[in-house]
């Protein structure tokens, strides 16, 4: 979200700035707003300057015992045309903020050029590739065939891009939320949270879903709610029309949460499996802290996210995003992607964030100083936030690194006491 002085003053330089991802952002017409917008608020300035000499005149004839029905009379029509341009103003302002919320985030000045996901920059890489003695099989017919995975079911039930997991795939699902929550409050301090599934259209718009995505999500008829497409959405808002003291910086919180996504841009891609669901399961992380901290909190978060995919013993590199592949409201984001062996890629396990101010001017979060007075200048917070992880995505990256030949599927050492001290799936 940008201020609107900021946008007044500096639209020629925003929109170089984003070049490519702000392509479908109405320019001439937030420049045409924005020009109407000094004209009026010009307007209603010089009106109130002569509804204050009108006020002054009728006190001075007041005083001398003169008629003053006449200024005041001119007075009534000058406050008629405050409320007029007040009025025009207003309708000004509505539609250059729906505009305003429409313009992505400006990328960090360490974000790499770039016009596609072809140009994103590998930073690191961990763990070692798995060799098999036969091609490995897709997450799918390991999982069907050790009958944890039932998609034919899901489809009877809900329809395409749902799935049914059963005994131990259930437990395996369940086990490593378990885990992720367990190391992200024990051991790097997250404060677990239960949010509501179901949000308000602020909400939404605090965190820069809505205006520009709400085809992509799951909204109830008869209600303006809608279904969260990640524990992000919630959570941030937590704190929405807030003023946090410094002291209580960094505040990081993480939760798991069903996530619902119509992935409306997704026609044809990852049809088969548990890649690309409307509804999945998700551990996330969102950090709240001040600017001078946040870029350090990003590689921090980044590197809890990591310590879940270590601690499973799966490989994965970590991707700074280019500009062209940034999210709408990230200035900079690391993607942690998991090796596959069906597909012999890395594909995307998280994605960590950090917003700098974009959230936290929309949903109004902002910070005061320590040590300062009640009544001193406040400043808006940076929020950040990561997958860690997306539990789906780390069961087929399970099933397919640990595959073995007759079929079965080992259990990662640091999951078997959550799984009852199964070592391995086998066919049931």
């Amino acid at each position: 979200m940008y201020d609107l002085k900021q946008l007044r003053d500096n639209l020629d330089h925003i929109r170089t700035s984003l070049a490519r991802r702000g392509h479908d952002v109405p320019w001439a017409e937030i420049q045409t707003l924005s020009e109407e917008r000094r004209t009026v608020t010009t307007q209603v300035e010089q009106f109130r300057h002569e509804l204050n000499q009108g006020s002054e005149q009728v006190a001075r004839l007041r005083r001398a015992k003169e008629p003053a029905e006449e200024a005041m009379a001119a007075m009534k029509q000058v406050r008629d045309r405050i409320k007029d341009a007040e009025g025009a103003l207003r309708t000004v302002e509505e539609g250059l903020t729906d505009a305003a919320l429409r313009i992505p985030n400006l990328p960090h000045t360490s974000v790499p050029v770039g016009a596609d996901a072809s140009e994103n920059i590998e930073i690191r890489r961990w763990g070692t590739i798995p060799s098999f003695t036969s091609p490995p099989k897709p997450h799918w017919e390991v999982g069907e065939h050790l009958g944890i995975l039932d998609f034919d079911r899901a489809a009877k039930i809900a329809g395409a891009r749902f799935s049914v997991m059963t005994g131990a795939g259930a437990r395996l699902e369940r086990a490593l939320t378990n885990y992720m929550l367990d190391v992200h409050t024990a051991q790097s301090g997250y404060r677990e949270v239960v949010p509501p599934l179901l949000v308000n259209r602020p909400t939404m718009t605090g965190t820069g879903q809505l205006p520009k995505f709400e085809d992509d999500l799951f909204r109830l008829k008869d209600e303006d709610y809608f279904l969260i497409p990640t524990a992000e959405v919630p959570v941030t808002n937590l704190h929405r029309e807030e003023i946090l003291s410094e002291d209580r910086l960094p505040i990081r919180y993480t939760a798991y949460t069903p996530c619902f996504r119509r992935e409306a841009g997704s026609y044809g891609k990852d049809t088969r499996g548990l890649i690309r669901l409307h509804q999945f399961n998700k551990v996330e992380l969102v950090v709240f802290t001040t600017p001078d901290r946040s870029y350090d909190e990003l590689e921090r978060l980044t590197g809890h996210a990591e310590s879940i995919l270590q601690g499973l013993n799966l490989p994965y590199r970590v991707m700074t995003l280019c500009t062209g592949d940034l999210g709408f409201s990230a200035a900079k984001t690391y993607d942690i992607e998991v090796w596959l062996p069906s597909q012999q890629q890395y594909r995307e396990i998280s994605s960590c964030s950090n917003f700098e101010s974009f959230q936290a001017r929309r949903a109004s979060i902002k910070y005061r100083p320590t040590g300062r007075k009640k009544e001193a200048k406040t400043d808006f917070v940076h929020t950040l936030n990561g997958s860690g992880l997306a539990v789906g995505r780390t069961v087929v990256a399970i099933l397919e690194n640990f595959q073995q030949p007759d079929g079965s599927v080992e259990i990662p050492t640091v999951l078997r006491p959550y799984m009852g001290g199964l070592e391995r799936i086998t066919k049931e």
